[in-house]
C-alpha cells in the first residue's frame, strides 16, 4: 500500500502514462468531458476536493512546461486564479484563451480531472514537459 502522496489508482496510472507535450486538464465540478477523453472524477461533495488542493498536489509530481487558463478566470474568480498562479513553477509560460476555446482544446487531453470545486472558471490545461 502507498503510504503517502497520491494513491488514487486511475490518477496514478494516467500520470505515469503522460509524456512530453501531453495535456492534462484539472477542472471544476461542472467542466464538460468531451467524448473519448478519460474522466477522473475526484469530487465527492461540493468543494471537496478543491481545485487548488488538486492542482498543488499534481504539480508535485509532473514536469509542466505550460499552463493554459480561460481568460474569464482573471475576472470571474480572480482570487482563486491568483492562488493558482502562485502554485505554478516560477517563470512557467502561461496562455489565456476564451473558456469556449479551453473546452475545445480539452478534447485532445489525455485526461480531465474533475474536482469538487464549485467556483467558476477554475480550470487549467497543463502541458507536460520532459524530465531530462
Amino acid at each position: 500500500m502507498i503510504k503517502q502522496g497520491i494513491f488514487h489508482p486511475q490518477l496514478l496510472r494516467v500520470m505515469g502514462e503522460l509524456r512530453h507535450r501531453d495535456t492534462l486538464v484539472i477542472g471544476d465540478a461542472g467542466l464538460p468531458i468531451p467524448n473519448g477523453v478519460e474522466r477522473i472524477d475526484l469530487g465527492w461533495k461540493a468543494g471537496s476536493p478543491g481545485y487548488l488542493e488538486v492542482l498543488e498536489e499534481i504539480l508535485k509530481y509532473l514536469v509542466v512546461e505550460q499552463a493554459t487558463f480561460a481568460e474569464e478566470a482573471k475576472t470571474v474568480s480572480p482570487e482563486f486564479h491568483k492562488k493558482a498562479l502562485s502554485l505554478l513553477p516560477e517563470n512557467l509560460p502561461l496562455r489565456y484563451i476564451p473558456h469556449t476555446e479551453l473546452k475545445k482544446e480539452s478534447e485532445s487531453a489525455k485526461a480531465i480531472i474533475l474536482t469538487g470545486e464549485f467556483t467558476g472558471y477554475t480550470n487549467v490545461i497543463l502541458t507536460c514537459g520532459c524530465a531530462y
